[in-house]
């Protein structure tokens, strides 16, 4: 993909370094100001991510398996001459960080390259502090259950919800289907209960969860667009690390509205 020129591999823009924050976090879960957090980049290379939090004021960790990318923040952060710290590494794995430390770990698209989502937020739950944040974003079931393209004018489920084995490649091969599902990636299935309730059980409080529209009024038919209308294809979560002090966690007044499993 980086070879490709993919755009999930691009570095940042200067347009977007315009307004860094703005342009990672525009629904304001990070709350306006984050200079001086203790943020990590997870499974997060590409030259975008990394600059943006340090543009912001943040000191900056990056956590990739892929060496290509990880060149791509080093490029970034060496023309903008921001300090990011990078590691090769599997995100079920970072043993090598110190414990309890991020005030914010960022997690774009990736668990589903992973057939154990518990043992990602294991080592999440490890790293981040006691009322530290989680902001993670995660393919949708359902969208890896169902067709790229409609068939006799549907959508139809073509995967089982309950598997463990990676979801088949879909066929034919498109524009649509290669934006949804990255060309020879294997990818996991993960159940709501393994992306909300494991989240909970291994040590966060989800606090918000969006659904990122696609949607377009009009779209073409067999469009990224038109599947989007039907079909969510990502999940955002926010949680907090629980175990902090009563001024890290939300009061009770604002708790209303947050989803939380109990122990």
């Amino acid at each position: 993909m980086t070879a490709a020129d993919s755009p999930l591999c691009r570095i940042v823009s200067d347009e977007e370094l315009q307004d860094p924050l703005h342009t990672v976090d525009g629904i304001g879960w990070l709350g306006g100001n984050i200079r001086g957090w203790n943020v990590l980049c997870l499974a997060a290379g590409g030259g975008r991510q990394s600059c943006l939090y340090a543009a912001a004021g943040a000191q900056v960790t990056v956590v990739d398996l892929s060496p290509a990318m990880l060149e791509l923040d080093r490029q970034a952060a060496q023309r903008r001459r921001f300090n990011v710290r990078l590691i090769e590494g599997s995100m079920d794995d970072l043993s090598m960080l110190p414990r309890a430390t991020f005030d914010l770990v960022v997690h774009p698209v990736s668990t589903c390259y992973l057939p154990d989502i518990g043992a990602v937020y294991a080592q999440v739950a490890a790293v981040t502090r006691p009322g530290g944040l989680y902001i993670s974003q995660h393919k949708s079931p359902i969208s890896l259950q169902a067709s790229a393209h409609r068939r006799d004018g549907q959508f139809v489920l073509l995967h089982d919800y309950y598997r463990t084995d990676p979801v088949p490649a879909p066929e034919p091969s498109t524009a649509v289907s290669r934006r949804l599902r990255e060309p020879g990636a294997v990818e996991f299935l993960h159940r709501w209960e393994e992306l909300v309730g494991g989240m909970c059980r291994a040590g966060f409080t989800v606090e918000d969860l969006i659904e990122p529209k696609h949607a377009t009024k009009d779209a073409a038919p067999h469009s990224f667009a038109d599947r989007g209308a039907v079909i969510a294809p990502y999940v955002r979560i926010k949680a907090r690390r629980r175990g902090g002090s009563s001024e890290s966690r939300p009061s009770k007044q604002s708790e209303k509205s947050n989803l939380w499993i109990p122990s």
